[in-house]
Parts: C-alpha cells; sequence; structure tokens
C-alpha cells in the first residue's frame, strides 16, 4: 500500500503490474538518458565561446538528430505495444467477478458460485479498529483466490466510476450500461487497497476498494459459508 513517505510504484502483486514496473523502469533509464546528453550539450554551448556565426545548416548533423529519436521511439514503442496487448488479454479465465459501481459504494456478485453477492461500503472512522486503515477500509473485502486467473467484469448503476487496484495493474471505467472487462493473477497473498478513480459526486473519495487474496482451500471455505448465510 502506498503511504506518505513513498514516491515511487507499489510492490507488484501480480504479473501484469510486475511487467507496468519494468516498462516504467526502462522508460525512465531512457529519460534520464536524453536527459543527461541534452543537458551537456546545452552547458557546452552555454560555456563554449568558440561559435561559428557564419554556419547556417549542417545537412548530416539534421540527418542524425532525426534519425536517432526515431530509434529511441522504436525502443519505447516496441515494449508499450507488447504491454497493451497483454492488458486485453483475458487467457481462459477460471472465475468471473462482476463489479457494480454505486453513489457511493461497490457491490459484487460471484455469479459462478450460486449468486454471491453483497455489497462493500467504506467502515466509518468512528467503527475502525486500530488495525483498519482510515478511508480504505471497507466492511465487506471480496475475496478472492490467489494463482488463479480472474475475470472481472465492470459496470455501473448510475454515474460512472472507475475500479482500480495499483498493486494487481488494474483500471478500468464503470460505465452504466456498458460491461468492460480486465483479467488479472494474484500471485501472492494479502490485502489490496483501491479507491474510486473517476469523479463520481460528493462521496467519491469514500468507496474504497479491498482484495483479500487468500489460498484456494482458504477461498472455497469462504464461498461455502456464504452461500450457507
Amino acid at each position: 500500500m502506498t503511504t506518505w513517505a513513498r514516491l515511487g510504484l507499489q510492490d507488484s502483486a501480480s504479473p501484469l503490474m510486475e511487467q507496468l514496473t519494468f516498462f516504467h523502469d526502462h522508460i525512465m533509464v531512457i529519460l534520464i538518458l536524453i536527459i543527461s546528453f541534452v543537458g551537456y550539450m546545452m552547458a557546452s554551448i552555454l560555456f563554449n565561446s568558440m561559435i561559428n556565426r557564419f554556419m547556417l545548416e549542417n545537412q548530416t548533423i539534421e540527418v542524425i538528430w532525426t534519425i536517432i529519436p526515431a530509434i529511441i521511439l522504436v525502443f519505447i514503442a516496441l515494449p508499450s505495444l507488447r504491454l497493451l496487448y497483454l492488458l486485453d488479454e483475458v487467457n481462459n479465465p477460471a472465475m468471473t467477478l462482476k463489479t457494480i459501481g454505486h453513489q457511493w459504494y461497490w457491490s459484487y456478485e460471484y455469479s459462478d458460485f450460486l449468486q454471491v453477492e453483497f455489497d462493500s461500503y467504506m467502515i466509518p472512522t468512528s467503527d475502525l479498529e486500530e488495525s483498519s486503515f482510515r478511508l480504505l477500509d471497507v466492511d465487506n473485502r471480496t475475496v478472492l483466490p490467489m494463482n488463479t486467473q480472474i475475470r472481472v467484469l465492470i459496470t455501473a448503476a448510475d454515474v460512472i466510476h472507475s475500479w482500480t487496484i495499483p498493486a494487481l495493474g488494474v483500471k478500468a471505467d464503470a460505465i452504466p450500461g456498458r460491461l468492460n472487462q480486465v483479467s488479472f493473477l494474484i500471485n501472492r497473498p494479502g490485502l489490496y487497497f483501491g479507491q474510486c478513480s473517476e469523479i463520481c459526486g460528493a462521496n467519491h473519495s469514500f468507496m474504497p476498494i479491498v482484495i483479500e487474496s487468500v489460498s484456494i482451500d482458504s477461498f472455497l471455505s469462504w464461498i461455502s459459508s456464504s452461500m450457507e448465510d
């Protein structure tokens, strides 16, 4: 989870987020090299008094500074396109979770298991336990099995929302009358927090998302107890 002192990305909990982090680092290395080179050239020009006032053009240099940026853009575009296709790949999901955004809470349906469904509201600050996170914890966490390909169908009942879990590399708009789809695999247990990322009204900041990743056996036990209730 991101805290006040953290400036980087969250630790990844899915293969998709790992690839997004690698791509971010790849781009940052290229940017640092470009900024260093441009800074060096600007400094050398500013502090160099030997200037040829009569040189109006140099076609060799112009060809070089056209070709090199084009090559750099290719090295950025190829991994970017690969990542876009990975993010859109559904890849035979083992289970489906339906997510519906409301003003101002989320509701979930496990339609693979005889319509297990519930609403997920933020816990008010006055009701929080000492171990809970303010403005982030919910009364009903979304329990999902780890090491399982999961598809999430996302929509909204009133206005546009956005279902986002940064540690999983997932973000999709919840639009009334339309189904959006994301797919991910959680590769370790834990709690993963997210928030609505589309301004949706007065309580936009108070509809958090909590994913609880557990083992498959624990998930099946939770599903069984939910069906009994």
